[in-house]
Formats: C-alpha cells, sequence, structure tokens
C-alpha cells in the first residue's frame, strides 16, 4: 500500500534538536528498506498559490487557504504492508517529535 505522509509544523512540538532530529537518517533507512518512493521540502506558505473556480470564474490568491499557525512542511511517499506499518515509519520521522505527521493512504484513480 502506498501511503503520504504529510510532514506538518506544529508550534506545540518540541524543540528542534540538531542532533537527534537527523531527516537524512531516517530517510537513508527508508532508502535501504526500500520503502521510500518520493519526497521532498515545499517552500513557505507565504510562496503558496490557492485557486478555485466558483461559478464558472477562476480565482487565485497569495497563500493557504486557511489562516493557521501549522502549515505542511513537505511529504513522503512511502510503499509499506499496512497502516501500522505506515504509521510505525511516521512515528521514527523526526518530524513527528517536534511537528506532526499526517499519514493518508493514496486512492488510486
Amino acid at each position: 500500500m502506498q501511503f503520504v505522509l504529510f510532514v506538518c509544523t506544529d508550534p506545540t512540538g518540541e524543540p528542534y534538536d540538531d542532533a537527534s532530529d537527523d531527516v537524512e537518517r531516517w530517510f537513508s533507512v527508508l532508502q535501504e528498506r526500500g520503502k521510500h518512493l518520493a519526497g521532498d521540502r515545499l517552500r513557505p506558505v507565504e510562496d503558496a498559490t490557492t485557486v478555485r473556480v466558483r461559478g464558472g470564474e477562476r480565482l487565485v490568491t497569495d497563500g493557504p487557504f486557511a489562516e493557521t499557525r501549522e502549515w505542511i512542511a513537505g511529504f513522503d511517499l512511502i510503499e509499506v504492508g499496512d497502516l501500522d506499518e505506515a504509521i510505525e515509519v511516521a512515528a521514527a520521522h523526526p518530524m513527528a517529535r517536534f511537528g506532526r505527521i499526517e499519514v493518508r493512504p493514496v486512492w488510486p484513480l
């Protein structure tokens, strides 16, 4: 099964610790296990553009669609056996400690 891990900021998370919060190490372990398919960081919300169509008219605005203190900082696409394994992978991500990880199954077309 494929899952997207949305890597999110969280102002209530623990402080970032450069010594223990090594995303490269987490990534390397997943690569070795053949579980990581794709992923990257995202530019800050100030660089976002929101697109909507209402009544046939295209509306384009700067920034995210909602005012929030949390935002999606990146994503990872993983392939694992089931939700339990996806949760295990997400919990090992350093951002799970000082941010949060949303785990969502891919719903193929």
